[in-house]
């Protein structure tokens, strides 16, 4: 029977946790790249984003990421856009919640995107029917 050489297998390496955490710096986009929110998660590495520029694209999570980097609807992320396909686009890095603000606070989000919550939700904080109780007033109480 062959002696066991190595520390452990795919779930010691599940759960190392890598050092990404710390602070690294922030990378803004280039040429042929772009700042998109995810919209939702489709399966098999895949999801859709609205892009800054207001397209809507299929994007692919890169190998590097599948599995290491969680991706949830709402993030923000830097997707590499394709030469010869306009409607799809590659996950190239996804920004954490605080670089998600610093690039708000550097004018390279627009204003009316909303990073810490998740797209799919649909309520506004304000909205006053969230919680799914309606507030009557005394007078509506009476007339019943």
């Amino acid at each position: 029977m062959p002696k066991n050489k190595g520390k452990g297998g795919k779930n010691r390496k599940r759960g190392k946790n890598e050092a990404d955490d710390e602070k690294r710096e922030l990378i803004f986009k280039e040429d042929g790249q772009e700042y998109a929110q995810v919209q939702r998660m489709l399966g098999n590495g895949r999801c859709e984003a609205m892009c800054i520029d207001g397209t809507k694209r299929l994007c692919h999570i890169r190998g590097k990421m599948h599995k290491k980097v969680w991706i949830a609807a709402g993030d923000i992320v830097l997707v590499g856009l394709r030469d010869y396909q306009d409607d799809k686009a590659d996950v190239i890095l996804k920004y954490m919640p605080d670089e998600a603000r610093l690039l708000k606070a550097y004018g390279e989000l627009p204003e009316n995107i909303r990073l810490n919550e998740g797209v799919a939700d649909g309520l506004d904080e304000e909205d006053e029917a969230a919680d799914g109780y309606i507030e009557f007033e005394d007078e509506d109480i009476d007339r019943i």
